[in-house]
């Protein structure tokens, strides 16, 4: 199992949702990138329990809105 940070790379502003670039969690995974595999669940419950944000309905549930880095 792997450590994992997650972080937003640029503002955005969708569905009512809004996005700071900065926004950081940690996701614990035993796969190479959290956001890839079964739909990205384990990143959108962190930004959800640390933030109160869905990325799933902001639509930046993705690579190109999330930087990964493994710790």
């Amino acid at each position: 199992m792997a450590l994992f940070t997650i972080t937003t790379k640029r503002k955005k502003i969708c569905n009512g949702v809004q996005i700071e670039p900065g926004m950081t969690v940690q996701v614990v995974s035993p796969f190479n990138n959290p956001v890839t595999v079964n739909g990205g669940q384990a990143v959108e419950d962190a930004f959800m329990r640390m933030f109160g944000i869905s990325l799933k309905k902001a639509n930046a549930l993705n690579m190109s809105d999330l930087d990964v880095k493994k710790q």
